[in-house]
């Protein structure tokens, strides 16, 4: 019963080394800190999916664009996709004031369109990188804890094997607690990494999906704006 209470975790990570509860210390703030980013990431993009999903239904309902734009701040407010529609459709609006008082017309093609283009792409870049922030947090946390959690167990070997030379006591009564010890920083590089890599995999795969149908809601706008412009 001793033995067992005497390798317990909870014993195990009280009584080890200063450096080795140092680098338990830190995998416990990596895992606290990717799993504060998993779960807004994963409120984050439910949300984007939710939003864009319902953008996409009220632009292609049969209502005018300038409906659609009054309605974003009430119903989308800070969404990837209605950002975009709304930097391109101002830059529209933009051009398109700048036509009626210069030319009387239509916008030129080659100018108004370009123009609306950059806006479109300006606000993709912005709003790919609000999405992909944090995931390179992620990703080093994935990475790097097994190879924290395997520092930890080295040096905990390296401190059971001192106590060995020192006493001359190789029984595995001496040897266990020292070897389970280091063993624990091990396992607490694993239960770091394990879900910060999951969720990264998970989240790129998001974020590659809402790109496309980002891209393709842009190439489409881009299409009904074109029949406004002249050559």
């Amino acid at each position: 019963m001793n033995t067992a209470q005497d390798l317990s975790v909870i014993h195990l990570i009280l009584h080890a080394g200063p450096t080795v509860q140092g680098v338990l210390a830190l995998l416990l703030l990596l895992s606290l800190g990717s799993w504060t980013v998993i779960i807004g990431k994963w409120r984050f993009y439910a949300r984007t999916r939710r939003e864009a999903e319902a953008f996409s239904q009220l632009f292609w309902s049969g209502a005018d664009m300038d409906t659609v734009l009054a309605a974003i701040p009430q119903q989308f407010p800070d969404s990837p996709l209605p950002n975009i529609f709304q930097a391109g459709y101002r830059e529209f609006k933009r051009q398109r004031a700048d036509a009626h008082r210069q030319e009387g017309g239509k916008i030129t093609a080659g100018v108004g369109l370009e123009g609306i283009r950059r806006a479109i792409d300006a606000a993709f870049s912005r709003e790919m990188e609000r999405l992909s922030r944090n995931l390179a947090f992620l990703a080093t946390v994935g990475s790097t804890s097994p190879f924290i959690g395997l520092f930890g167990t080295v040096w905990g070997i390296m401190n059971a094997f001192q106590g060995i030379a020192l006493t001359h006591n190789t029984s595995l009564a001496a040897v266990a607690p020292g070897i389970a010890e280091a063993l624990v920083a091990t396992a607490f590089g694993l239960v770091a990494a394990i879900p910060a890599v999951v969720a990264y995999n998970k989240f790129t795969a998001d974020l590659k999906r809402m790109a496309s149908s980002m891209e393709q809601f842009a190439s489409e706008f881009l299409n009904i704006v074109g029949r406004h412009v002249k050559e």
